[in-house]
Parts: structure tokens; C-alpha cells; sequence
């Protein structure tokens, strides 16, 4: 009998793709609603639902595709493989929407931070914004944003694919 292997890449580039165009219409969406600068709690929330649906369809159709059997290993490739793709789509769009659709992005995002940080704390010394306000303008960059969004797209994308494939795997027998 022929054993029946499925292919990851076939699997994460289509769901990776889905995941990715998703997440940056989400962000067109808040863009238009003109809500860039208060990063609105449901773009965060609808993201990661479509991040935990993606990743437990596409490795579910992986173990359908791959004779009903699904390894621990396999699943954190296939999710792994959907999460990179998606974090490329995130920061092809951040790097477009930074540069090219809204170049003064770091600047207002400096702004919205510290409108929001005197907000909360309105007793901060001068001295003590200064220092927060430099804090967060090295981290304001539009390479250190896409390096954190990928970094923490790969880490969620890495626990929604332990937790699926630790539930879904179903290990080949040795005589096959």
C-alpha cells in the first residue's frame, strides 16, 4: 500500500495567504475609518481569531490530505508555514503604508503616544516623558515594528499550532 504524504508548502501558502490579505485589509478598514492612531482593540481581536481559524484549517486539512495522520511536528511546520506567510503579507503592507500611503506615520504615531501617555499619567515629570518619548521612538520605526509584528505573529502562530497539533495528532503506525 502507498502511503499518501501531503505537502506543507501546499497547504501555508494559501492559507498563509488568506491569513495575510485578511489582516491587511483590517488594517485598510481601521486606515479609512481614519482609527491608524488608536489602534482599535477589534482589529487586534479579529486578527487573531482569523490567525486561530486559519491555522486549525489548514492543519486540518494537511492531516486530511496526509491519509488522516498529523504529527506534532507537522502541525507546527503547517502553522508556522501559514504564520510566516501571513507576517510577509504584514510587513510588505506595513513597510508600503509607513513609506509610501502615510510617510509621516512615525511621526503621529509619536504624537498619539504621548497625547496618550499624558492622558493617563498627567503628573509625568518633563524629564520622565523625554525619556518614554525616546523609548518609543526607537521603537517606532517602521523595520522595528515589522520585526516585532513578525517576531509575535511567529510566536502565536507557534502556540495556536502546539495546542492544534498536540489535539489533532494522530501518529502514522510503525508498519506503514
Amino acid at each position: 500500500m502507498e502511503t499518501q504524504k501531503a505537502s506543507i508548502k501546499k497547504i501555508a501558502l494559501p492559507y498563509g495567504a488568506i491569513l495575510g490579505l485578511f489582516t491587511v485589509l483590517l488594517s485598510v478598514i481601521v486606515y479609512v475609518l481614519d482609527l491608524t492612531y488608536e489602534q482599535p482593540w477589534w482589529q487586534g481581536a479579529l486578527g487573531f481569531v482569523a490567525m486561530i481559524v486559519c491555522i486549525i484549517i489548514g492543519i486540518k486539512t494537511f492531516k486530511k490530505d496526509n491519509a488522516g495522520f498529523l504529527s506534532l511536528g507537522e502541525a507546527l511546520k503547517v502553522g508556522l508555514g501559514i504564520s510566516l506567510i501571513a507576517g510577509i503579507f504584514g510587513v510588505v503592507y506595513m513597510l508600503i503604508f509607513a513609506n509610501v500611503i502615510e510617510p509621516d506615520f512615525a511621526t503621529n504615531m509619536l504624537a498619539a503616544t504621548e497625547d496618550n501617555m499624558l492622558e493617563q499619567n498627567p503628573n509625568m515629570t518633563q524629564e520622565q516623558i523625554d525619556m518614554a518619548m525616546g523609548i518609543s521612538e526607537t521603537m517606532m520605526s517602521p523595520l522595528i515594528i515589522s520585526a516585532m509584528s513578525m517576531i509575535m505573529t511567529l510566536f502565536f502562530g507557534f502556540i495556536i499550532s502546539l495546542i492544534t497539533g498536540l489535539v489533532m495528532k494522530v501518529n502514522r503506525p510503525a508498519h506503514m
